[in-house]
C-alpha cells in the first residue's frame, strides 16, 4: 500500500510539498481552512475587478520552471508570463522618479546617467552578487537545514570567501555607490526580509541579482494562475485538496504523528506535513508536551514586516503609475526603524502601489483601473478601522501630489486588509505577513526546524522555517520538506522491517 500524507495548508509551501510527496509515491491529503488555495496569495474578484491579495512580483523564474519541471510540465503549459519593462518605477518626489530598464545595457546608462561611473560600479556589483545567488538559490536553499554540516562544503564555502557576505548590505551598496537614488535602488529588494539595510547581511545582495539580472515577471490573469497552475500538477499526481476544513489538533501516538482532527472529522496518515503558520501549529493545535518550542522562544523571534493593503478599483486611467511603483519619497530609516527598532504606526512611511492592469486587461473593467496599494508595518501593532482610513487618505494624498489627480472621487471599489485579517485568515503569528526575519541569527539551522524535534513523522514547510520569507522560497520549502520526509520514511520503512525480520528470527 501506498504510504500515506497529510499537507496542513494549501498555500505556495504546501501545495508544492502536496505535488512532490505525491510523485514520490505518497496517498496525498492536503487540508485547507479557507474555501480555495493560496494561502497569502488569495485572489479578490468583485464588480469587474481582480486583485492578487498577496504576493504580486514574480522574481527568481527559475524556481517556478524548477518546480514544474520535476512533473515535466513548464510555467507555459499554466499561464503566459510577460516580462515587465520597465521593471518597476521608484518615486522621490513631485517631478523626481526613476524607471528600472529591463535590459542590462539600458540599466548600465541609466546608472551612468544619475553617477559617472556608476555603470561599472553596477557590472562589479551583479558580478559579485551572481556568485552569492547560483550558490544561494542554487545550492544552500535546497537543504533542509537540519544541521551546519549541510553547508560544509569546499566549493560552497570557497566561493562565498570570494564575496562580501557578513558585512551590511548598505556598507556594501555605499562602496559601489554614491548617489542616493541609485542606494535606495539597490536598497528596496531587502526591504521585505525583515531587517534594515544597515542589518541585512550582504549575502543578500544576491536579491540585487535576482532584479535586476532575472527581471521582473508577470503572470497574466494574475499569481492566483499560478496557485492554479499547481494545485492541477498536484491533483494529476493524485493529491487530493479538501477545503473549509479547519484542523483543531494534531494527533501523536506513541511518540509519533499519526493524523489530524478537524471540524469535519478526523483523518489518518503516516505522515504529516504542516505548511501553515508553524507558531499556530505548535502552539495551538499540538499538544503541549509535543511542542518542541516555548512561547517564549517564539517572543523571541524577530519578525519580517506585517502590512496595511488596500484594493482599489478607479473608474478611470491612472497616469504616471506603473504595473509596479515604490514612493520612497519619504526617509526609508524613519520608516524601517518604525519596523524594527520601536514598533509602531509610521509617521511619514514608504508603500508600494502595483496597477497590474496596466500590463493585463483582464484583471479590471475596460476603461478601469486595478490598484493595490501596500504599507509594511511592524507585527502586532493595534489595528483599528480608524487607523485604516487615517492611512488610505495619507496615501491617498501622496499619489495626488505624484500624479496631479485626487483619485478618491473615483474610487468604486475599496477594501483594507491589515493584521487582523491575516490573523483570522491565516493564524499569522502576532499577524506577520512576510514570515519570519531574515537574520544572521535566523538563518539556516537557526530557524525553527522543518522537523520537529520531539514528534516522528511531523514535519514543517513554509516562511517561518527554512529557508525564508518569499514566493520563491515557500515553494522550495515545499519541495526540501519532501525530499526529506521520503528519505526518511524510507529509512523508517528500511529499519522498521530488519526489526521484524529480526523478531521473527
Amino acid at each position: 500500500m501506498k504510504p500515506t500524507a497529510i499537507v496542513i495548508g494549501a498555500g505556495f509551501s504546501g501545495i508544492a510539498a502536496a505535488a512532490s510527496l505525491a510523485r514520490r509515491g505518497f496517498e496525498v491529503n492536503v487540508v485547507e481552512k479557507n474555501p480555495a488555495p493560496g494561502g497569502r496569495a488569495s485572489v479578490w474578484r468583485k464588480d469587474g475587478f481582480t486583485f492578487d491579495m498577496g504576493p504580486s512580483f514574480y522574481w527568481m523564474p527559475e524556481v517556478f520552471e524548477r518546480f514544474f519541471a520535476e512533473f515535466g510540465e513548464k510555467p507555459g503549459d499554466h499561464y503566459e508570463l510577460r516580462r515587465l519593462d520597465p521593471s518597476y518605477k521608484v518615486v522621490f518626489g513631485k517631478g523626481d522618479d526613476l524607471s528600472l530598464p529591463a535590459k542590462r545595457t539600458d540599466q548600465n546608462r541609466l546608472f551612468e546617467r544619475y553617477e559617472p561611473g556608476a555603470a561599472a560600479a553596477l557590472n562589479d556589483f551583479l558580478a559579485e552578487a551572481k556568485i552569492k545567488y547560483d550558490l544561494g538559490m542554487g545550492e544552500l536553499v535546497y537543504r533542509p537545514s537540519l544541521s551546519w554540516l549541510e553547508y560544509a562544503r569546499p566549493d560552497v564555502l570557497g566561493g562565498l570567501m570570494k564575496t562580501s557576505v557578513l558585512r551590511s548590505l548598505r556598507k556594501h551598496v555605499q562602496d559601489h555607490f554614491s548617489e542616493p537614488r541609485l542606494r535606495a535602488l539597490m536598497e528596496f529588494p531587502v526591504l521585505f526580509l525583515g531587517a534594515a539595510p544597515q542589518n541585512t547581511p550582504a549575502l543578500y545582495s544576491l536579491m540585487n541579482y535576482a532584479d535586476l539580472q532575472l527581471g521582473t515577471w508577470y503572470p497574466m490573469g494574475g499569481m492566483g494562475n499560478v496557485v492554479e497552475g499547481m494545485v492541477r500538477t498536484a491533483e494529476r499526481q493524485g493529491a487530493r485538496f479538501h477545503y473549509g476544513q479547519v484542523v483543531t489538533k494534531i494527533i501523536v501516538k506513541n511518540g509519533r504523528a499519526t493524523g489530524i482532527e478537524t471540524t469535519r472529522g478526523r483523518m489518518t496518515a503516516d505522515v504529516v506535513v504542516a505548511g501553515a503558520d508553524y507558531h499556530h501549529v505548535e502552539q495551538e493545535i499540538l499538544p503541549e508536551e509535543h511542542r518542541t518550542y516555548s512561547q517564549a522562544y517564539w517572543a523571541k523571534r524577530k519578525m519580517a514586516p506585517s502590512s496595511l493593503l488596500f484594493y482599489i478599483g478607479i473608474d478611470r486611467q491612472v497616469p504616471h503609475l506603473e504595473h509596479h511603483t515604490l514612493f520612497f519619497d519619504e526617509a526609508l530609516d524613519t520608516h524601517s526603524a518604525a519596523i524594527y527598532d520601536a514598533p509602531a504606526w509610521p509617521s511619514k512611511p514608504l508603500f508600494y502601489v502595483s496597477c497590474s492592469s496596466k500590463t493585463d486587461p483582464s484583471v479590471a473593467p475596460d476603461g478601469k483601473e486595478n490598484m493595490v496599494v501596500l504599507i509594511p508595518i511592524a507585527p502586532g501593532l493595534e489595528d483599528t478601522e480608524a487607523t485604516r482610513e487615517h492611512y488610505y487618505d495619507l496615501v491617498m494624498e501622496r499619489i495626488a501630489n505624484y500624479i496631479g489627480i485626487d483619485l478618491r472621487p473615483h474610487v468604486v471599489l475599496k477594501r483594507s486588509y491589515c493584521i487582523n485579517d491575516l490573523k483570522e485568515d491565516y493564524n499569522a503569528f502576532r499577524g506577520n505577513a512576510y514570515g519570519l526575519a531574515n537574520t544572521l541569527r535566523q538563518t539556516g539551522p537557526l530557524r525553527p526546524s522543518m522537523k520537529s524535534r520531539k514528534v516522528q513523522g511531523l514535519y514543517f514547510t513554509g516562511q517561518l522555517t527554512v529557508p525564508g520569507p518569499g514566493v520563491p522560497p515557500a515553494i522550495i520549502s515545499g519541495q526540501v520538506v519532501a525530499e526529506l520526509v521520503e528519505k526518511e520514511f524510507k529509512q523508517g520503512s528500511t529499519a522498521r522491517a530488519k526489526r521484524e525480520q529480526a523478531t521473527t528470527a
